[in-house]
């Protein structure tokens, strides 16, 4: 098909799921240069679209915040998925009301979403509107109760019953292609809860497991001097401390101003840089002097590379990028997120990275670390990076045999 017309849906929090899928939106445009794609995404990613050059639809502006509902629902470094979604609900409406919006308006010769879970479920409820191919992006499967609170282990019962609702039924999915961000043993071989299936079996038979997305080659990186210089860094070690695309993780940047405050005594041409990210204004995190800080670094991947240590949340776009450059990395996964739960088992499993914990880290021993690990050499093995050019090829091909 020469001229594509596509709707692409980046849904979920922060920019870590926006970069992929221009990583993915790149590779198909290579396969199918006429493809014409329009962008539905709320904020960060609805900006970083529009900077990036693409064509974000008028409609989007409508769209509910997600971010919002993560940072509300939110307590310093803990996030509760749960207590998340259900402050999504209205937020999720709104997508809805949006996307119905736009399929009736115009004919698409294909749709993706990057996890829109509520696109999915109104599709069930609609399957009138399903006029199109619809492909969608995971990277994790089913809730996990994070408490022994007996609401959140029901809420989660239920939402997981609603996962594999299609699947027990033997009903198609809504969707024509499901994608899974990683490989197999990244799901947990556990069941989804009492009399619900596992969830590796589960993923086996739905998703089409392509590896990990990223929006550059690591070996393009591979003589770290060189991006150093190009980057403007000087010879002293780099740390680079950031949260990723949310307001969340104030407390873990202010930690790391502390544990500067012991380290320039023992290593006075240390560069550590502070990044804030999008929404995180950078008055609002309190640093001693001699901290670098920045808001939003575009391309901070290629910072990533050349740095001797990153201290970072538990997001997996941030951790797998850190992992896929090979660089040491600590990393602080916030309490009571099943997903970053689940990385933590994924990259322990790996030998990547040294998890963390903040509320048993104090400014030394947050510095101890950074000590033991500024510069070392990782051992950890490579990962798959060619999930962009996976996804659009099989986009592709459900494109051509629906056509």
């Amino acid at each position: 098909m020469e001229n594509l017309s596509v709707l692409y849906v980046s849904g979920s929090l922060g920019l870590g799921h926006v970069t992929r899928d221009l990583a993915v939106a790149g590779e198909l445009r290579k396969r199918i240069p006429g493809a014409d794609i329009e962008w539905l995404a709320a904020e960060p990613a609805r900006t970083f679209l529009k900077e990036a050059g693409e064509r974000v639809i008028a409609e989007a502006e409508a769209l509910g915040n997600d971010s919002v509902s993560a940072e509300e629902a939110a307590r310093g470094t803990s996030l509760n998925l749960m207590k998340y979604l259900l402050k999504a609900k209205d937020e999720w409406k709104k997508n809805v009301e949006v996307f119905m919006k736009v399929v009736g308006r115009k004919k698409y010769d294909l749709v993706v979403g990057d996890e829109t879970y509520e696109i999915n479920i109104a599709m069930r409820e609609h399957p009138e509107v399903k006029t199109f191919p619809y492909a969608v992006i995971y990277d994790f499967v089913g809730l996990e109760a994070m408490t022994l609170n007996p609401l959140e282990r029901l809420g989660v019962y239920y939402w997981n019953r609603i996962w594999t609702k299609s699947y027990r039924l033997k009903q198609k999915p809504v969707y024509d292609l499901a994608f899974f961000v990683g490989e197999p043993e990244d799901v947990p071989d556990t069941r989804f809860g009492p009399g619900l299936p596992r969830r590796r079996d589960y993923a086996r038979e739905i998703f089409t497991f392509i590896g990990y997305i990223f929006p550059f080659d690591p070996a393009e990186y591979a003589d770290r001097e060189q991006v150093r210089e190009k980057l403007g860094y000087g010879v002293g070690p780099l740390v680079i401390c950031s949260i990723g695309g949310t307001a969340i993780g104030r407390d873990m940047l202010e930690l790391c101003g502390e544990a500067y405050e012991i380290l320039k005594e023992k290593v006075p041409d240390l560069h550590f840089l502070v990044v804030t990210g999008p929404r995180l204004p950078r008055d609002a995190v309190h640093l001693p002097e001699g901290v670098e800080v920045r808001g939003f670094v575009p391309r901070l991947y290629e910072h990533f590379a050349v740095c001797d240590l990153a201290i970072v949340q538990g997001g997996g776009t941030t951790v797998f990028e850190l992992t896929a450059l090979r660089r040491p990395f600590l990393y602080f996964p916030l309490k009571g997120h099943c997903e970053q739960a689940n990385i933590a088992r994924i990259l322990s499993r790996r030998g990547a990275g040294v998890q963390m914990d903040l509320s048993r880290t104090s400014p030394a021993l947050l510095a101890e670390k950074i000590m033991e690990n500024l510069g070392k050499e990782v051992t950890y093995p490579p990962i798959p990076v060619d999930g962009a050019r996976k996804a659009a090829e099989a986009l592709c091909e459900l494109v051509n045999g629906r056509e």
